[in-house]
């Protein structure tokens, strides 16, 4: 699990001596941490700055020297929790110099949505960010959810070995409904039904086989429950 803005480590009080730009990035941690935290029980919109600095521990003055408006508090904590999420998915995927034989389409697919999701698990907070209060914030929001949603097609495009236009297409439809089903257990908070997404998910891109791309071999056995 993420740690809260709570458990997000404190500062010693009084005279620390600390460097002046671990102090501030302390301070912006706790900020993104806790407006992420306090959106899961009101909303973008019935969120104040008030009940940000309640949860964060800093004061007024701290939170409008980093950030000129509630907006641009948000906007940090969406690139916060889009790069913890990107970070996840790297790792599951794989690292293209690993020395170690890379698996087929489908075993790399595979590892790609169960970090995916258990991701969204790990951090309700922030997956409820970008997923579902991104609506409420405004165009320049929504075209940064737009944007990771393509970062998440080229992924799964490329996994699949999606080389033409209509592989390409359907790559996009598979994300996009994914983000569709995501977020509405985000939004209902069914951790459970998130993780359950994972096996259907993974036969329907195995029954789709070339649909998809090409590194989808016809031979591939079909996926079962962990």
């Amino acid at each position: 699990m993420t740690e809260s803005a709570t458990s997000a480590r404190q500062l010693p009080r009084g005279r620390h001596g600390l460097p002046r730009e671990q102090v501030v990035a302390s301070q912006r941690e706790r900020i993104l941490i806790a407006m992420a935290e306090a959106m899961v029980q009101n909303g973008y919109v019935g969120t104040s700055v008030a009940a940000i600095l309640k949860r964060a521990g800093v004061s007024r003055e701290t939170f409008y020297e980093q950030f000129r408006s509630k907006e641009a508090c948000f906007e940090a904590a969406y690139e916060r929790a889009v790069q913890n999420l990107l970070g996840r998915i790297a790792d599951a995927a794989g690292d293209a110099d690993d020395p170690a034989p890379e698996p087929d389409g489908m075993a790399r697919i595979d590892r790609i949505f169960a970090a995916y999701l258990q991701h969204l698990v790990d951090d309700p907070a922030s997956a409820r960010l970008f997923l579902v209060e991104v609506y409420a914030v405004g165009s320049a929001a929504l075209t940064r959810r737009a944007q990771l949603q393509e970062l998440f097609v080229g992924l799964i495009a490329d996994v699949l070995g999606a080389g033409t236009d209509d592989q390409r297409f359907a790559c996009q439809t598979l994300a996009a409904a994914i983000s569709a089903m995501v977020t509405g257990r985000i939004a209902a908070d069914d951790p459970e039904g998130l993780l359950a997404l994972r096996v259907p998910l993974l036969n329907l891109v195995r029954r789709g086989g070339k649909l998809y791309g090409d590194a989808l071999l016809p031979a591939t056995d079909a996926v079962r429950g962990r």
